[in-house]
């Protein structure tokens, strides 16, 4: 098969385009949550309506991706009716459980901590793509390329000051959220055999959002406020969701996973350039090396054939 007649989804030049837009889109959520937290009056200690601000995000988004998906005529049906489990299973860990750890976490966690910790993720799925795939091979480039894109985040990190001892409900968590982001882009592979992925993402988003709610009610979530710039931060994250997943999703089972997932190295580098931006937090030089070296590890991974 030649360039030319290759799927758009599997042509370097669009892999690169649609993997950057969805990892691009994912580091602007950082200053949207935090903007959207202050309009909707959630504190830090309110790990409830956090979970619950997620859960209705998810939840929306999931929707919007499968109307669209019905008005483009994608087939809503699964291979066998056993596939149901699969499909189940990736829902729990690819949002369900994925942003419970993560919120839970990140209420007892410092920020930087929470940040490199959550950042394995990235490097979690190289690594595993490897060891599970035929198509993921280890290889020098692959090695070097994630330690430049884990260097990177590092820097991005330096000097935070914070020290403090590992903490099962702050760093533990955080280390469960990574290995479930990890998961997920594993399971992705097989999602793809068992129904179309545009129709298994928004069963993701919206069953994994729904189940995010009921969470966040159970533990006493409420929004304290609801303003006109707060449903306008809402909605971008929503789109956000809707867009970032169905394009990093449909990627991973088209190519090598490591290929794709390493982009995400540059997620926490756009969240601290956009939040400097947008929140008014100090500029640091360190952004711009640690944005060069996550995009260093991306070239030089992609590089090879």
């Amino acid at each position: 098969m030649t360039v030319e007649t290759k799927p758009i989804f599997q042509r370097p030049v669009w892999v690169t385009v649609f993997a950057l837009t969805a990892a691009v889109a994912w580091g602007f959520a950082y200053p949207l949550i935090k903007l959207g937290y202050g309009e909707f009056g959630i504190l830090p200690a309110m790990t409830g309506s956090k979970m619950l601000f997620a859960g209705v995000r998810f939840t929306v988004a999931g929707a919007i991706v499968l109307v669209m998906a019905g008005m483009a005529g994608r087939s809503f049906g699964v291979m066998r009716r056993r596939d149901w489990w699969y499909i189940a299973l990736f829902c729990l860990v690819n949002t369900t459980l994925h942003y419970a750890f993560f919120y839970i976490g990140l209420s007892h966690s410092a920020g930087s901590r929470a940040a490199i910790l959550n950042s394995l993720s990235v490097f979690a799925v190289v690594i595993m793509a490897c060891l599970f795939f035929k198509t993921d091979r280890m290889t020098v480039s692959k090695l070097a390329g994630c330690v430049m894109g884990f260097a990177g985040i590092l820097l991005l990190n330096a000097g935070s000051g914070s020290s403090s001892g590992f903490t099962w409900l702050g760093d533990g968590m955080i280390v469960l959220n990574a290995l479930c982001g990890a998961a997920a882009s594993l399971l992705t592979r097989g999602l793809g055999r068992r129904v179309d992925v545009t129709v298994g993402t928004g069963y993701s988003l919206a069953l994994g959002g729904i189940l995010l709610v009921v969470v966040g009610l159970a533990l006493g979530g409420s929004v304290p406020a609801v303003t006109p710039l707060g449903l306008l931060w809402l909605c971008l994250l929503i789109g956000i969701s809707a867009i970032g997943f169905s394009l990093y999703n449909k990627l991973l089972t088209c190519n090598p996973i490591g290929k794709v997932a390493i982009y995400n190295s540059l997620i926490p580098v756009v969240g601290a350039v956009s939040s400097c931006l947008y929140l008014h937090e100090p500029f640091y030089v360190k952004y711009v090396v640690a944005g060069l070296l996550a995009a260093a590890g991306i070239y030089v991974i992609n590089r090879a054939k």
